[in-house]
């Protein structure tokens, strides 16, 4: 986020990179960046109260749940050392969670109460109103104030990912530096004095898909397949090399993906905490690229070889640390799903509840991979069908969950649901795009094969859809 560093005038920083061992303070998306206009040798990573109380400048990125971050600052000492610096009107940056912690308390796993230093609640959107929860996307910033801080946003335009918002008011009417709407007005950021804080940064959105695993030669690569089946069907047998992960998601960033996917595919599943060349893909992939990283593939419990156990938290909190904005779960989902339907009981084990607890639910994605299944009759099972635009091969009208992006399927779901559903797989033209915007309540759309090939650019489906 190069437009910050125009409202800190010190030419040393402080940062909260990592408060424990899970709560990652987002350093690769936003801090990375700030190497473009300071030295990355002045940043100086908060350790201690003192550090905080002896930085000329502090620097507050943040990804997380607001419970586990309060947590964490009040048996460090940290909150005490935090609301001394800010009181004394000394330069602040505050990004999403480091916004988020200023106000009197929150909602989020709560009530929770926060550092009280702005007047006001954090609490969960209303998806009742039919807004989807989370707020994920690009929306218009009101400004209420003028601030150098946001004098480089082009348009007023920025991207947000967050379910948890504070709501203007006239007790904190002289904080708020800008506004925005998302079927209600919330605080998009404030400023105060010379310190500035933002809260994250609509149109469709577009997500460029990687799948990645390594070839014969132990080389990370992105691939393409059915079902996974990547390797060509040539005497060689080797896998399919669509190119290199890192410059490839480079290269979707600059043409206008809203969001880069990564889908882990290789061996290393089996021991996902020793994939180092995903994790460094994932390190180098956000030095340069500044819209969320999401990456999914063996997001689980597992033991390894030697009987160690880790939980599904020590795994998504590796790819945090490394640059992930979001984890995708898939196989793991389906057994927490099972496991609630027989049970009817949350047990808070699940990766999905592990994980939001201390990460937020903005930053799990659930990934489902559906097969259809033709019927004559929807009485015949017990899930929910839908009548099929096209009959079935014996003329069947009925189908329960692929042909092109399952129109059927996703409105089924996206009607369902108050949470974004991300419409994946299949497309084959911008016109797949369009219908799936059209015709459905889907927040996204995300495609691998057509970009990779360069049937499609990613300007066009945003141009026309």
């Amino acid at each position: 986020m190069p437009f910050a560093i125009s409202a800190l005038k010190s030419k040393t920083y402080a940062f909260f990179n990592c408060l424990n061992s899970y709560l990652t303070i987002s350093f690769s998306s936003s801090i990375m960046h700030l190497d473009s206009v300071i030295s990355m040798s002045n940043l100086t990573q908060v350790q201690t109260p003192a550090d905080i109380l002896n930085a000329n400048c502090l620097i507050f990125p943040g990804v997380g749940a607001f419970a586990a971050a309060m947590d964490v600052l009040n048996k460090t000492g940290m909150a005490e050392a935090l609301c001394t610096y800010i009181e004394k009107d000394r330069p602040f940056l505050g990004i999403c969670l480091g916004l988020q912690l200023l106000f009197e308390s929150s909602e989020e796993n709560g009530p929770v109460n926060g550092l009280g230093l702005i007047p006001g609640v954090v609490g969960r959107f209303d998806s009742s109103k039919g807004f989807r929860v989370p707020h994920i996307g690009w929306n218009t910033l009101q400004i209420a104030k003028e601030t150098e801080i946001l004098d480089d946003i082009g348009n007023r335009h920025v991207y947000f990912v967050h379910s948890y918002r504070a709501m203007p008011s006239h007790e904190n009417k002289e904080w708020i530096s800008s506004t925005c709407n998302y079927g209600e007005d919330f605080i998009a950021s404030v400023r105060r004095g010379i310190g500035s804080t933002l809260s994250d940064i609509a149109s469709v959105q577009v997500i460029a898909c990687l799948d990645v695993r390594t070839n014969d030669k132990g080389d990370l690569v992105v691939t393409k397949g059915d079902q996974y089946d990547v390797r060509e069907h040539t005497k060689e047998n080797e896998v399919r090399n669509l190119g290199k992960p890192v410059e490839l998601a480079g290269q979707y960033y600059k043409d206008g993906a809203d969001e880069v996917s990564f889908l882990n595919i290789t061996g290393f599943r089996d021991f996902p905490l020793g994939d180092l060349p995903m994790l460094q893909v994932l390190r180098y992939t956000s030095e340069n690229v500044f819209v969320p990283l999401t990456v999914g593939g063996g997001i689980r419990d597992f033991t390894d070889a030697n009987g160690r156990y880790y939980s599904s938290l020590e795994v998504a909190s590796e790819y945090f640390r490394s640059g992930a904005d979001k984890i995708s779960i898939g196989s793991d989902a389906v057994y927490a799903a099972e496991e609630y339907i027989r049970t009817k009981v949350k047990t808070g084990k699940s990766s999905i509840e592990q994980i939001s607890r201390v990460y937020g639910n903005q930053a799990v994605v659930v990934s489902i991979d559906p097969r259809r299944v033709y019927l004559k009759n929807p009485s015949d099972v017990e899930f929910k069908t839908v009548r099929v635009t096209g009959p079935g091969p014996n003329g069947e009208e009925y189908a329960w969950s692929r042909e092109r992006i399952y129109i059927d399927l996703i409105k089924l779901i996206s009607d369902a649901v108050s949470i974004p559903v991300i419409a994946s797989s299949g497309a084959g033209a911008v016109e797949h795009f369009s219908e799936v915007f059209t015709k459905t309540n889907a927040s996204a759309a995300l495609a691998a094969g057509i970009f990779h090939r360069k049937e499609v650019p990613i300007q066009s489906v945003k141009s026309t859809c």
